[in-house]
Formats: structure tokens, C-alpha cells, sequence
């Protein structure tokens, strides 16, 4: 069963996207909450997901105006934004730990890679140069996340050293990639 696309308009640029490459928010007791699992009521608002269109957005008081009266919106709402967005890829990758849909470890990432079971990498941020030119010359056109740091993917994974770590094709992998890809167009610089 495919998904259906839904498509919704950015109030910064006006233009109309699909779900997927915007943020949601609403407005409850006045003030502007993060809505991303779509679960809170009320009418959404929308964003193009990225830290630069939501700071435009609130320097230009545009959440004020689409809401149609004056809301209360954190002067945090970036980092909190950001934060929440982190917390739900890493959350998504120890999900798949725990159904067993990664591997971790560069040889265990690179016999998976051979094995051609691979559906994406996630590699530590601040892994060694000579560790990222391996694994990038294994992976060839397998796309990788350098999205977080050793200790983030420690804490994550429950383990000691985790430098790199191979997304498994299973059901999970596309929940994963969702969310780091979700997390990695909000850091983008540029517009999606």
C-alpha cells in the first residue's frame, strides 16, 4: 500500500509542498507548539523544514499572522525544534537495534556492505578520516549520515566506540532514513 502524499503551503515561501519537507506546528493555549507525529489538535501550520526558514519565520512574526492573532513564541523554538528532531532519529536507530536491523562496527559494516544487505550508513561526525575514506570507498553509492557524534551513537546503541553503523534492508530502514533525513534537511543551510 503506497502512502498518500498530502501537500500543504510554507507560510514563508508560499509555496506548496508535500508533508515530508515541512514542519508542522499548532497553536494551543496561545502558544505555538512543534506538531511533527501530527498528533495534537487544531489546524496545522507550515514550514519548510529547515533552521533557516524557521528563523525567518518567527524574526518575521509570520507564525503571528498565519494564526491570525498575536502567539507566544519561544525565543527557543530552533533549538527546541532541533532537539526534538534528533531525539526522534536517534530513537528510530535504537528501535532498529532492537529489532536487529543494523550492524555496527566497521567490519561487521563492511561484510554487511559485501553482502549487499546494506540499505544506508550512519557514521560518527567526528570518526577519523582514514575510517570515513574506507568506508566510503566500500559503500561506493550507498548513502551515509554524519549526523552524530561517537558519544551520541554510544548513548544511543548502549555501546563503547560506535564509529560506524549499517542501516539493514528490513521494514525498519525506511522509518530510519525518514527520520535522519527529516533531521539532516533541518541542519541544511539551502532550502529543500
Amino acid at each position: 500500500m503506497s502512502k498518500e502524499l498530502v501537500e500543504r503551503k510554507c507560510i514563508l515561501e508560499g509555496v506548496v509542498k508535500t508533508t515530508d519537507d515541512l514542519l508542522r506546528f499548532v497553536v494551543l493555549d496561545n502558544t505555538l507548539l512543534p506538531d511533527f507525529n501530527k498528533k495534537l489538535p487544531g489546524k496545522g501550520i507550515y514550514i519548510t523544514n529547515n533552521q533557516l526558514s524557521l528563523k525567518t519565520a518567527i524574526e518575521k512574526k509570520l507564525f503571528n499572522k498565519a494564526a491570525r492573532h498575536c502567539l507566544n513564541v519561544d525565543v527557543s523554538l530552533v533549538d527546541v525544534v532541533d532537539n526534538l528532531l534528533k531525539k526522534q532519529a536517534l530513537n528510530s536507530i535504537n528501535i532498529a537495534r532492537k529489532a536487529g536491523s543494523l550492524v555496527s562496527g566497521f567490519e561487521k559494516v563492511k561484510e554487511a556492505i559485501k553482502k549487499n544487505n546494506v540499505e544506508f550508513i550512519i557514521q560518527a561526525s567526528d570518526a577519523g578520516h582514514d575510517g570515513k575514506e574506507k568506508i566510503a570507498f566500500l559503500a561506493k553509492s550507498i548513502e551515509i549520515f554524519n549526523l552524530f557524534s561517537i558519544d551520541e551513537l554510544d548513548i544511543t546503541l548502549n555501546k563503547e566506540n560506535t564509529v560506524h553503523v549499517a542501516i539493514l534492508r528490513s521494514d525498519m530502514s525506511s522509518m530510519v532514513y525518514n527520520n535522519l533525513k527529516k533531521y539532516q534537511n533541518f541542519l541544511s543551510k539551502t532550502e529543500i
